[in-house]
């Protein structure tokens, strides 16, 4: 009995790995696309999505050459600069990001509510809209105020609140139509989980919005209000972000033939501790008030450990995935390309939050690593869900290069940054307001220079591959490409 039971203790560990091996094997990160009016309001959404990334693009332009050396001295600075920071952080991150969580929530719903989801995005599109045309009608101030700055003017405001109200809307109807995920989930259903909880923590965000326009205190300068505004509901809604670029690091993964070992349960324990974090917000609220310091310090820390803890293990199984698959595919390789890239510019731009020490350039450094690595991840997933919506396959080679030269110039950009911040050149000024003394400070400014240029033509060079898969004369029957339900 006693060699039985060394038996049995000692076996049992190889028997379990061959069937968490076959687990693995089995397991494929993909969701179906319905082929019902579902289909056109994520076509609609990501119409608006792309519209949004041309106009962040023309004034991401501007504000390069706006910072570049020597060029610089071309713009009326001061506040050129300001407002089209501005513009172009809302339309890159708040529209984009909203936008194709618009795409995704669409394709992982029921048919409820279909029209007040076509409510929700028609709402969402004149907001952008009206915010777009401001700095060319208002005469407002822009103020830089942290996760969503804004000009203070009428127009401006009321485009920003629009938007808002519209994705108010979507993220009800997201909650409203929510698809069961099911008892014994398998790939597709841990993506759909996954989902469900960016919808979740999207609510939160809106709610600890809400929560500080009613209690925010009167008489604040309008600089301070509207950094108090937006910094709780700027820190939580990056949870639905992170829960974005998990599930698209798992779905292109799959799609590019790199096999992910993580089994579907593991993958629903991960997209929990993305999620749990959030429910902490009400106990912040109710613990300090939100114009106090340790308002601001637990929701930075939150952000800090609660983000993170999901992040790691999923991207280590995605590179370790990489690392053992086969090469991609001619067809397979701009999602594959989008994926590395995302994981590169997300992982720097994570290393360098650790650098950061007072307030310089090592600050946008870090969150333009991140934040562009979500932007990475929803651009592959554009690649791949382009078919599936009824459209052409993106052109596989000029799509590879355009995740690469993007994924580059966003990458040398960071590094200019960090680099500049290291010699204390300050975050969200340009011009001379920069005072840039040194060989290294200029060279490091030069560096983020270079690197957002090439990182505009990667973005304008993603609105062209878009376009032409797009475009009706090279438009497909409903489904044809891709897998469809």
């Amino acid at each position: 009995m006693k060699a039985i039971s060394r038996s049995v203790v000692s076996n049992p560990p190889s028997f379990r790995s061959a069937a968490w091996r076959a687990g693995l094997a089995d397991t494929r990160y993909d969701l179906a696309v319905p082929q019902d009016a579902r289909r056109m309001l994520a076509t609609g959404w990501l119409l608006l999505g792309l519209a949004s990334l041309i106009g962040a693009g023309l004034f991401s332009l501007l504000l390069v050459l706006a910072r570049t050396p020597y060029l610089q001295h071309l713009f009326p600075v001061e506040n050129f600069f300001r407002v089209a920071l501005v513009v172009h952080v809302d339309l890159s991150v708040l529209v984009w990001f909203g936008a194709l969580g618009g795409v995704l929530w669409s394709l992982n719903s029921t048919g409820r509510l279909l029209g007040l989801a076509w409510v929700a995005l028609a709402l969402a599109a004149a907001g952008a809209v009206l915010m777009s045309l401001a700095p060319f009608f208002g005469h407002g101030i822009p103020i830089m105020s942290n996760y969503v700055p804004v000009i203070d003017e009428p127009l401006f405001l009321g485009g920003l609140a629009v938007f808002g109200f519209g994705f108010l809307l979507l993220t009800i109807r997201s909650l409203t139509a929510v698809p069961r995920v099911g008892t014994r989930p398998d790939g597709a259903a841990s993506l759909r989980f996954g989902l469900n909880a960016s919808a979740v923590a999207a609510a939160m965000a809106l709610i600890a919005f809400v929560w500080t326009l009613l209690t925010i205190p009167h008489g604040i300068p309008r600089p301070g209000y509207f950094e108090v505004l937006f910094w709780g509901s700027g820190h939580v809604i990056q949870f639905a972000y992170t829960l974005f670029m998990l599930v698209a690091w798992l779905w292109l993964a799959s799609e590019s033939g790199t096999r992910v070992p993580l089994t579907p349960r593991v993958t629903l324990l991960m997209f929990w501790i993305a999620l749990v974090s959030v429910f902490l917000t009400p106990v912040i609220y109710l613990a300090f008030d939100v114009t106090s310091a340790y308002h601001r310090k637990l929701f930075t820390w939150l952000m800090e450990f609660g983000g993170g803890l999901a992040i790691l293990p999923v991207s280590l199984a995605v590179v370790i995935g990489i690392a053992r698959g086969r090469a991609a595919a001619p067809a397979q390789q701009p999602l594959k390309a989008a994926l590395i890239s995302s994981l590169v510019l997300f992982g720097v731009g994570g290393l360098i939050g650790f650098t950061i020490h007072g307030s310089n350039t090592r600050i946008p450094a870090h969150y333009h690593g991140c934040i562009v690595g979500v932007t990475l991840a929803l651009m592959g997933l554009t690649y791949l869900l382009l078919p599936r919506l009824g459209f052409r396959a993106p052109a596989p080679g000029l799509a590879t290069l355009q995740a690469y030269l993007y994924g580059a110039g966003q990458l040398l950009h960071v590094l200019g940054l960090m680099w500049s911040g290291g010699y204390g050149v300050q975050r969200k000024v340009a011009g001379g307001e920069q005072v840039l003394r040194s060989f290294g400070e200029i060279a490091g400014m030069g560096l983020m220079g270079l690197g957002g240029l090439i990182a505009v033509a990667g973005g304008f060079l993603f609105v062209v591959v878009v376009a032409r898969a797009i475009w009706p004369a090279g438009s497909a029957r409903a489904g044809d490409g891709g897998r469809s339900a």
